[in-house]
């Protein structure tokens, strides 16, 4: 398809619901015909891009255009799109035939017309014997097939599903994967999909949006989210990763897990610190140690149907996920090759907890709404706002709140092979980022504390 051929256009979207931003300065352009996913986890504020999509909600802020028309304003039934809810919305006292033909009739439409469009809808989502069925007397699967049959028999520009098969079993949603692409590919219309299953959005997109707490974070085939991560959250969400810290000494070399390797990296700064990430597909594993790169002892060898899960942990103390056709035996040590095309660096989100904080006196600042007793430098006055920095690994995070010195919420952890990176939002909405051994679960409560020879404070 052209690529220059745009049906909506997202500029500078933004939604608030009071102090909480839900969406942050969206920009997105939707060719026709695409089936595009966007994908996120729980509250990053795809359903509500989608809703304003469909005239449910209104922005804060940016415009929405559909053929170049600024659709502000435009109640949903007269926006040329149709959505498919994630309970389906089906009128319990209509059949299956009626329940299809619910929004032709609204519109007055030929009694001849609206049975052709019905019987047209009903043989493409093969439910062409079931016009007489009683809606509840559907399984899941076929319920799924008359909201959507509902929605397209309206013939729309574009279709918004809203996770339309998070309520079906595993199976079942294989095989409305399978359907729903076939669909897409019959109609040729546009599909505006909304998931967090990251392998429901690889199947299904020409192109994937991620997204995270309200902002894009990559756009792309799935193929490029999948091989190509911007990020460690793009890496960490989208499919099985290894997530390391490392340094690049120089172009084309990174060190990670005590060992230098090559790599097809460039542009970074001299000793730059990195993420790094391995698919664990990628790993080569053998019995013969001679020729390898590094070495390590398996520490658990599971079938998984078309592959072995393999946890090897390595001489240096780093746990490597591998996924291979062959099995290796538990305890035995193992050799380990990853080569410098496998091996995607990234430039990190943050070296460090940075703040801006307010001077109280010599031996205390505040910031995030908290005291902190440190060492304020010479020169510097009360009032006086500057800077606060906090490794990542000088957080401590308590059980309980009220042992802390503030409050918070783990929001998701990631495992960078010999430890979490945990990421908290505090209680005024601020995020501070803790490594650790420790394992939390996303949405503990925590307290924070943080020793005063931990902060370091600057202009």
């Amino acid at each position: 398809m052209p690529k220059n051929d745009t049906i909506i256009e997202i500029e500078h979207l933004s939604k608030s619901f009071g102090s909480k931003n839900v969406l942050n300065d969206i920009s997105l352009k939707i060719r026709k015909g695409e089936f595009i996913t966007l994908l996120g986890p729980s509250g990053c504020g795809k359903t509500t891009l989608l809703r304003i999509l469909g005239g449910f909600d209104a922005a804060t802020q940016g415009t929405v255009r559909l053929n170049g028309e600024d659709l502000s304003g435009i109640p949903p039934y007269r926006r040329p799109l149709n959505t498919v809810f994630q309970r389906y919305a089906l009128f319990p006292h209509l059949d299956v035939y009626d329940n299809i033909a619910f929004g032709l009739k609204l519109q007055k439409l030929d009694s001849k017309e609206i049975d052709k469009r019905v019987r047209k809808m009903l043989k493409l989502v093969s439910l062409t014997d079931y016009e007489d069925r009683d809606v509840a007397s559907l399984s899941g699967g076929q319920q799924q097939r008359v909201a959507i049959a509902r929605a397209l028999a309206n013939n729309p520009q574009v279709l918004l599903l809203d996770e339309p098969l998070s309520a079906l079993d595993r199976k079942m949603r294989k095989d409305m994967q399978i359907e729903l692409k076939e669909m897409h590919d019959k109609l040729g219309i546009t599909f505006i999909y909304v998931t967090h299953d990251q392998e429901e959005a690889l199947t299904l997109s020409d192109t994937v949006v991620v997204l995270k707490e309200g902002r894009i974070q990559q756009t792309g085939t799935p193929a490029d989210i999948y091989n190509e991560p911007v990020n460690a959250f793009v890496a960490d969400f989208i499919g099985d990763s290894n997530i390391l810290n490392g340094v690049m000494p120089c172009d084309r070399k990174v060190n990670f897990i005590g060992h230098d390797f090559e790599c097809v990296d460039e542009g970074f700064g001299k000793d730059e610190p990195v993420d790094v990430v391995i698919r664990p597909e990628d790993i080569y594993i053998m019995s013969n140690t001679d020729a390898a790169q590094f070495t390590g002892t398996v520490k658990s060898c599971t079938f998984k149907g078309v592959h072995y899960e393999i946890f090897v942990d390595t001489a240096e103390g780093y746990e490597m996920m591998i996924q291979d056709y062959n099995a290796f035996e538990v305890g035995s040590t193992v050799g380990l090759i990853i080569k410098p095309c496998d091996i995607q660096v990234m430039h990190k989100e943050r070296l460090s907890n940075t703040y801006e904080a307010i001077v109280i006196d010599a031996n205390h600042v505040k910031f995030f709404d908290s005291v902190f007793e440190c060492t304020v430098p010479e020169g510097i006055s009360e009032g006086e706002c500057v800077k606060a920095s906090i490794p990542f690994d000088k957080v401590e995070l308590m059980d309980y709140q009220e042992e802390g010195q503030a409050e918070g919420q783990v929001r998701s952890l990631m495992y960078k092979g010999n430890h979490y990176h945990v990421e908290i939002r505090l209680t005024n909405r601020e995020h501070i980022y803790v490594d650790t051994q420790d394992v939390w679960d996303r949405n503990d409560l925590v307290g924070i504390r943080i020793a005063p020879k931990d902060i370091t404070i600057s202009k």
